[in-house]
């Protein structure tokens, strides 16, 4: 048996996407031969996250307590180092393949109450490839009797063509980043990126960068989409373009990853409020009993 499960292996054209069964997980989409993500082997775990669905909260979440609808979660710590609550809750869980077509997949996991996240909710993610790309569309239906809330995040890596990231450029239509403390939870303060080393609004070297940060107040296009841009120092070229519903994103460059994995592909992690928000209630999704909510991302090389 697979760490990761199934594995469903859609296709369009020259693109080629696999998703596994555990985690919903985007394992491996390469187009024209070239990867567009970082992917990792289907004898692997998704280490650092790699590709991975981020519910019911995105990113950190601090340890103690929180409240809402008059229950209390109790997230504990995964987070070591800081002593939080890392990326959800469904990363290891097995989804229930709802459907598979040639370009097209879809999973679904019904998330049953438990201490960290005390309320019932589906979550639904369809994988589509079409002459724009890889586009990802999430539903989530709250299935308890009671209003929830919830964050959404994903965490796929972009690659480049060559061994690292040294040499690419990266731009992030963002204006304001939130400022975090020592265990990279916000203070209560979204400041602008101009005049400091996390402007990103032009296309830059991510040369000397350390980059593990929340970007916000993203510029979007006419049809309501912000794209980041990483492009490697051979001219490869991979967009991630994210729907009004996600107006954060993390942009994280691997620096703590173990050797041999460090700085070679950038994390771009759409989602759709800041670490804690469970806590602080900043920007949550809340959901009344039996209503839905949808997303959606795209991923794409442009050359």
């Amino acid at each position: 048996m697979l760490p990761s499960g199934e594995q469903i292996a859609i296709a369009h054209g020259d693109q080629r996407v696999v998703v596994t069964e555990v985690g919903a997980t985007l394992r491996t989409y390469v187009q024209r031969g070239v990867a567009v993500i970082e992917g990792y082997a289907a004898d692997e775990v998704p280490w650092g996250a790699h590709g991975q669905v981020l519910y019911p909260w995105p990113n950190r979440l601090g340890a103690e307590p929180w409240k809402f609808s008059d229950r209390v979660g109790e997230p504990g710590a995964d987070g070591a180092e800081r002593a939080v609550a890392m990326h959800g809750l469904v990363r290891w869980r097995p989804f229930r393949v709802e459907s598979v077509n040639q370009n097209r997949c879809a999973l679904s996991l019904l998330l049953h109450p438990s201490p960290a996240f005390p309320f019932a909710s589906q979550v639904e993610v369809a994988f589509h490839l079409g002459s724009m790309g890889l586009t990802v569309t999430t539903t989530v239906t709250n299935r308890d009797e009671v209003p929830i809330p919830f964050g959404l995040g994903f965490h796929p890596y972009l690659a480049v063509t060559t061994p690292t990231i040294e040499g690419a450029t990266l731009q992030v239509p963002a204006h304001a980043y939130v400022a975090v403390d020592d265990q990279q939870l916000p203070i209560g303060e979204i400041l602008p990126v101009v005049g400091n080393s996390l402007d990103f609004t032009s296309a830059k070297s991510v040369n000397g960068h350390e980059l593990d940060a929340t970007f916000t107040e993203l510029t979007r296009d006419d049809f309501g989409m912000a794209t980041v841009s990483v492009t490697d120092r051979d001219g490869g070229r991979v967009d991630l373009s994210m729907d009004r519903n996600f107006p954060y994103v993390q942009v994280y460059t691997g620096d703590r990853l173990g050797h041999g994995r460090r700085r070679t592909a950038v994390a771009v992690e759409p989602m759709t409020c800041p670490p804690d928000a469970l806590r602080s209630g900043k920007d949550l999704v809340v959901l009344q009993p039996g209503q839905h909510w949808a997303a959606s991302w795209r991923l794409r090389r442009t050359s």
